[in-house]
Order: structure tokens, then sequence, then C-alpha cells
């Protein structure tokens, strides 16, 4: 049995005090369960009570099962006190099974206090929510969000947009609200246009918030009031420095790259109520839509995330090019490639990306150094929904979104041959769209 667990922990970590954690991660039994979705709580209290306890919920083979085990501190063996953890299994609370586990010091202590980070103050995370638009004409600002609910695997978009108009009119703001069922058509709302009041902590207008912590409004028959947990640090899609110097025609970014959502969303006769959904928001600033894009967010388990976003500009010269793609995987807790513009813009073309844009297909495939992915997306057309957009300048734009698509991500590394590193399927958990003029 494995164990690869990321602890989660609201305070800062005390030796002194009682400190519960959260728990997700990855468990498995060899030939019998291998769950990448696994969640629970630890206590952490090694001189309160001289324990450390873990209680991890799991699935083997069509079982829900519960591992509960601590490890007992003790000053005479500190070493193997803080290194082995019995524990017990049960089943609707009857006690099934029993064992040891024990960690390994030789290959794991170095990545165990490397891992630890410390809760950043909210003013650093919540920033990047802060408004982009300093008043010129010519540019969009976007917030949106993705989540998918994993009670009924509906999935659900959020999109506020602030537009300033190129002939310097005053610039407006407009969004809607989407719900993809899982097994029908989406069904979707709009809000605005109404003049735009910048609001120093995110978007807010008529009633519409998107700020830190909170995701509200209303919009024809749909009403929504979420909370909005990060789970995990920013992801930069683009070079970081493209968001602080707008030089590039646009820049996206997630403020944080897994969140969890709880609230509702009411529409018609039907409500929503989501619990630890699982999602992210994102921040798009630039001139305008691209001339053709595609763009991917998939939650992969574990904490692990895939970002990309393939585009043609709309800039003289930048149009001629194929889709230049930029890629970011956030797997173990770091992001690879190291650096974005890698995916983009290779070197001796060993790490040029290349995307084939299209539906209900559409694929991404690159090298960066000794690892190469290929990406396969499908957007059914059944659980797509069109709506068009009006960039600065006046022209037209349409996208083609699912919250419920599907994705085949593949990663090798070079050993002398390329070996099979990781693999995923999604299969209507994917949240991704495609764009053209």
């Amino acid at each position: 049995m494995r164990l690869d667990l990321e602890v989660r922990a609201e305070t800062l970590l005390l030796p002194h005090r009682t400190t519960q954690a959260r728990l997700t991660g990855r468990v498995r039994i060899a030939g019998r369960a291998d769950d990448t979705e696994a969640e629970g709580e630890m206590e952490i209290s090694a001189l309160a009570r001289r324990r450390i306890r873990y209680r991890i919920t799991f699935t083997m083979e069509g079982r829900r099962l519960l591992l509960d085990g601590w490890k007992s501190l003790s000053p005479a063996r500190p070493l193997v006190s803080m290194t082995v953890l019995p524990y017990t299994l049960y089943e609707d609370g009857d006690r099934v099974g029993q064992g040891t586990l024990r960690f390994p010091l030789a290959v794991g202590l170095l990545p165990f206090l490397t891992s630890f980070r410390f809760p950043r103050p909210a003013t650093i995370a919540d920033r990047h929510l802060a408004p982009r638009w300093d008043g010129k004409p010519g540019r969009t600002e976007v917030w949106y969000t993705t989540l998918t609910d994993p009670a009924t695997g509906n999935g659900v978009w959020l999109h506020h947009e602030v537009v300033a108009p190129a002939d310097g009119s005053g610039a407006y703001a407009h969004g809607w609200v989407a719900v993809f069922p899982k097994d029908g058509p989406a069904e979707h709302a709009r809000f605005g246009p109404v003049p735009w009041m910048h609001h120093p902590q995110g978007y807010a207008t008529e009633g519409i918030l998107a700020q830190p912590g909170r995701l509200a409004g209303s919009a024809g028959p749909f009403t929504w009031s979420l909370t909005e947990t990060p789970c995990s640090g920013p992801l930069h899609t683009f070079p970081r420095w493209s968001w602080r110097r707008p030089w590039l025609p646009a820049s996206h970014m997630l403020p944080a790259a897994r969140c969890r959502y709880d609230g509702t969303v009411r529409y018609g006769d039907n409500e929503l109520r989501l619990d630890g959904a699982v999602g992210a928001s994102a921040r798009i600033y630039g001139h305008g839509n691209a001339r053709r894009w595609a763009w991917l967010h998939a939650d992969l388990g574990g904490g692990d995330v895939l970002e990309i976003v393939a585009a043609v500009s709309m800039r003289r010269g930048l149009d001629r090019l194929p889709p230049l793609v930029f890629l970011r995987l956030l797997r173990n807790g770091r992001a690879w490639p190291r650096r974005a513009e890698r995916t983009a813009v290779g070197w001796a073309g060993l790490g040029r990306f290349r995307a084939d844009i299209g539906l209900p297909k559409w694929r991404v495939a690159g090298r960066v150094g000794r690892r190469r992915i290929q990406v396969t997306v499908t957007q059914p057309r059944q659980r797509t929904l069109a709506l068009d957009y009006t960039d600065p300048d006046g022209s037209p734009a349409v996208c083609r979104n699912s919250e419920t698509a599907d994705a085949t991500i593949t990663l090798e590394r070079w050993w002398g041959t390329w070996r099979q590193e990781a693999t995923w399927q999604l299969s209507g958990t994917a949240h991704a769209e495609v764009g053209d003029r």
C-alpha cells in the first residue's frame, strides 16, 4: 500500500498546538486499488497529544473504505515514532483490515522537506483579481470561472467581461452564465451591457460579483451564489512578465490553478447544489479576441492541472503564423515547462508545440527537454454552446464552449527511448473552447 498525500492547513502549523488539516491525494494497493481522488483529514498534535492522526476515505474495487491511523510520538524513539503509521481499515463502521505504513527516509525526506509552503497573505493571492484596465481604449478584460459538480457531473461557466471600445466611447460590462448538464444541451443567460464601474477588488456591476472568495449574481432565470476557496497557487499560462507588462496582444493566467466551490446555482425549476466542486477562475487582459483559438482547463486529480491556450493573433504578420501554443502542466506541485515561452517558441525546434484546431476534436502535441505531451480534446456537438463576442474595434467573434468535454492526455519521457510517464482520460470533466471569426 502507498499513500501520496497533500496536506493543507488553514492556520500556521505550530508544534505545541493541535492543528486540523485537509488531506487529498492518491491511495494505491497493489492489484486492488488506485484512487487518485482520496480525501480526508489530519490531526497534527506533536506536543499537546503526542500524535498525528490520519483519516482517509478511498475506493477499492467499488467499496468505500476509511483508513484510520496515527503515529504515536515518543521522545524515547522519535525517529521510529515519526516514520511508522499503524492503521485500521473500516467499511460502514466495521473493521475489515489493518496494516502498517512506513515513511521512506532515504528517498522521501528531501522531497517532503522541500514541499513545505507557508500560507500567503490574502492580499497577495487576491491582487490578481483586481482590474487591470487603466482607461485606455481598445482593451478587453475578462474574469471567468469554470467548474464541475462531482455529484451530478454538470459543468458551470461564469463569464464576466469589460470592453473598452477603440473609438473611445464608454467602457461597458457584460457577460453570461451557463450550465452544462452531463447528458443534455447547455442552458445560458446573458447580463448587461451596462456602464462599467471600477471596483478595486474585482468585477462588480448591477449585482454581479466576481471578487475574492465570492461569485454571485442573477441573469434571466439564473441566480447563483458561490464561495471560492483556492487550493493552490497562481499559474501563468503566458509568460509571467506579460501579465505585469501588457506588450503581447493578450495575456492569460489563473490566480489559483485549482479551486473548490460551494453554494447554489438556480435556473428555472432546477437547483444545482455544489459541495466541493472542482474548477478554477482565470483572467484575460488584452486587445481583444484572437483570429482563431482553443483553450483547455483539465483537472487531472491529485492536485494536478493542465492549462492550454493555442491561438492565432489578429496582429499583422502574426496572423500568418500557425497557432502559438502556451501549455502549462502543474504536476506534483511543479509547473512544466518551467518557462511558458518554451511551448510557443522552442530552441532548435525542440520546444515548438503544434496545434490542430477544429471541432469536434482538436489536438496539441510537442516536446520540451526530455518530455513530450500529446493532448486530444473532444467537444461533442450536443454538449457545446456557441456564443458571440464583440471586440473593442467592433469586429465579431464566436466561441464554442463545453464544460463537459472529453480529453486524452499522454505524457512521455525520454530514457534512451520514449516511455510513458503518465496518462489521463477525462470523460465529461474537461473544460474546453474553440473560437474563430
